[in-house]
């Protein structure tokens, strides 16, 4: 499988590409074992450009019929969510007071 890209009018994103996963669980382990200035770093390059990834696959791709770069796109603000609560509520990567509690997905949004 070739290495994630995205479309070239978020190419000011690229440096984030390992948040482009395509999997709750994999966004889920990248959000613990990423760092508070990590994320903090994405969620800030990444929230500036949300309205402008949603309003580009929107658009232009029906939601299981996009080229790999829109997909991964989508895959990157999928991240974006998994990170927006340690970041803005919590300071920390791991749900406070949820002990051994955990969900798993079992069917991704976009395949």
């Amino acid at each position: 499988m070739p290495a994630p890209s995205l479309p070239a009018e978020f190419a000011d994103l690229e440096p984030y590409i390992s948040w482009a996963l395509a999997t709750e669980p994999e966004r889920y382990a990248k959000r613990l074992a990423s760092s508070m200035t990590e994320m903090q770093e994405f969620y800030d390059a990444a929230f500036e450009r949300l309205e402008a990834a949603i309003t580009y696959c929107d658009k232009q791709f029906p939601l299981n019929d996009m080229p790999d770069d829109a997909r991964s796109l989508i895959h990157l603000m999928q991240s974006l969510v998994m990170v927006s609560f340690p970041v803005e509520v919590w300071k920390q990567a791991r749900v406070p007071d949820s002990g051994a509690a955990y969900l798993d997905l079992i069917q991704e949004p976009v395949v």
